[in-house]
């Protein structure tokens, strides 16, 4: 079978999927007002995955899923595998347990804003007027302390109007001491009431916790997967030994584990799967509609390293299937402190997990360990063009400094699908969209607009051509697929760069690299004081 993680669909599955559309469409035009509904739904969002199976008499078997749940249909729509587990049962555990969650959520809000909130109110408007009549006294005493400086320093010697004033700052120190006292005693009751509130809101609350997670533990361990080998396994089992150890919510209600186990369950084969995008993409992540994805890392990978037990997967469950260079770096120039190096699409900046070789390792190799190189920045494996390798730990630490205060100019050039100009976009601008990681679906970068990290990119549009725009972008900052988000993102350009397996269209497109190059590069050098300007001419 193909490997689910492979950016490139099988072509079985592409056909069924394109029927699948039809299908969709033919269902719009229906007067079934659950069909209208769905449809609606998908609209709004959707993955949706195919699985051809055959069964002991080799006869072929297409199914269809839809990732998660469904408005009212939750799990299920005719044409459409169900559940691997289904604890939506009106009257099942989780919907009981749920209910009481459900319930005590309300009973917490309902303390919180009523009783909890009046307790809290009298407490602080008590303390306020408490403290309000103890800093009143104060600026009494104050006045009074005044009065006798001055009286002093006028120069009084009667010692009987001396003693008097002793006596009244002694006074007014008892007082002021008597006063807090009893302030203190007026406020211990309403002080008690409130820790007794908060006491009980926070039983609530870790009553509420403790049922959640009791909740998810029950449903992770009921929720069981099984493989070609007709072994099951629950969630928490598959996780126990990954990094998360804890599966994220809606692990096993991908596409992939739902059309996997139905194929087991009914005895047949798998031989193709693919996931396509339906929709308007979601929570600024970047997804076309009608293209193909494969499947997430976060969640699925550990349920299909289990799920896919027992199967021959070509090529081999991991396999990332990326384009490999073509050729060696090209040194455009060295000196003893840094070297650039023109990189070739397909090699990685740094060395990676599997056995392919980076610049890195090819300028070590080349150099010898004394030099001691050190990539001062990176370029995606699937972009080429200028890298800058520096030689020893001063000069790594000046370049970084460089990159830090934005102090390095740097220029790409990349071919976009589309035309700009038909699709109204300004010739020259400027994106600033916020970054941050997509941690169920690594390396996949996602826009986010709330807690994302700085990104801006100026961009100028060069020229337009059979369907495609040529464009030079200018990144003020550096974040991880900047350029490939904001050219891709319907909040950005709404224009993937060619060839991006990420984030455009799938590797079925024309394009057998990612048209995207550093073109140029640019700084002063704070250890000889010189500036330095490179230039790469694009290969595409």
């Amino acid at each position: 079978m193909n490997n689910p993680f492979d950016y490139t669909p099988d072509a079985a599955c592409e056909q069924a999927f394109r029927e699948l559309i039809v299908k969709i469409e033919s269902l719009k035009k229906s007067d079934c007002l659950d069909d209208i509904n769905f449809c609606r739904e998908l609209e709004d969002g959707k993955m949706l995955g195919v699985l051809i199976a055959s069964d002991s008499c080799g006869v072929p078997h297409t199914l269809y899923a839809f990732s998660g749940q469904l408005g009212n249909g939750g799990f299920y729509h005719p044409g459409f595998v169900g559940p691997v587990f289904d604890y939506l049962q009106p009257d099942g555990y989780f919907k009981t347990k749920e209910a009481e969650i459900s319930r005590l959520n309300s009973e917490i809000s309902r303390f919180k804003n009523g009783p909890f909130s009046k307790i809290k109110s009298d407490y602080e408007r008590t303390k306020l007027s408490f403290e309000a009549e103890v800093a009143e006294y104060k600026e009494k005493c104050r006045l009074s302390k005044f009065e006798r400086d001055t009286k002093r320093e006028s120069g009084i010697t009667d010692e009987d109007e001396i003693a008097a004033m002793i006596r009244q700052s002694q006074f007014e120190k008892a007082e002021l001491h008597r006063l807090k006292k009893r302030m203190a005693a007026n406020l211990e009751p309403f002080a008690a009431n409130l820790k007794n509130a908060q006491s009980h809101l926070d039983s609530l609350k870790e009553k509420r916790r403790a049922d959640s997670e009791n909740l998810q533990k029950w449903l992770f361990s009921n929720f069981r997967l099984l493989n070609a080998r007709g072994e099951s396994k629950s969630l928490s089992e598959i996780f126990a030994d990954t990094p998360m150890r804890i599966p994220p919510s809606g692990a096993g209600e991908c596409c992939a584990p739902k059309l996997l186990h139905t194929a087991y369950l009914n005895g047949w084969h798998p031989e193709a799967i693919a996931e396509y995008w339906h929709g308007k993409p979601k929570g600024g992540e970047v997804r076309i509609h009608g293209e193909h994805y494969p499947a997430c890392r976060g969640k699925c990978l550990p349920v299909l390293n289990w799920m896919l037990q027992g199967l021959s997967i070509e090529p081999p469950l991991n396999n990332d299937s990326q384009p490999t260079a073509s050729h060696n770096p090209e040194i455009v120039y060295e000196n003893k402190w840094f070297c650039v190096v023109n990189k070739p699409s397909g090699m990685l900046s740094v060395p990676g997990k599997g056995a392919a070789i980076s610049v890195q390792q090819w300028l070590s190799d080349k150099y010898g360990p004394d030099r001691l190189v050190k990539m001062a920045h990176r370029l995606d494996q699937d972009t080429s063009g200028l890298l800058i390798a520096t030689f020893g730990q001063l000069p790594f630490k000046v370049i970084q400094s460089l990159f830090a205060t934005r102090k390095v100019n740097k220029r790409y050039v990349a071919e976009l699908e589309g035309d700009h100009e038909s699709r109204g976009i300004p010739r020259k601008g400027r994106i600033d969209l916020p970054l941050s990681p997509d941690w169920l679906d690594r390396p996949r970068q996602r826009i986010d607009l709330n807690g994302g990290k700085e990104a801006v990119t100026d961009y100028e549009f060069i020229d337009t051509s059979e369907g495609r725009s040529r464009i030079t972008f200018i990144p003020i900052t550096g974040r991880t697929h900047q350029l490939r988000v904001h050219a891709a993102s319907e909040m950005g350009l709404g224009m993937p760069i060619a060839g991006d397996r990420l984030y455009g269209k799938n590797a079925g497109n024309s394009s057998r690299r990612l048209l995207l190059h550093a073109l140029m590069i640019e700084f002063t050098f704070p250890l000889d004081g010189n500036h330095y300007r490179f230039h790469s001419p694009a290969p595409f």
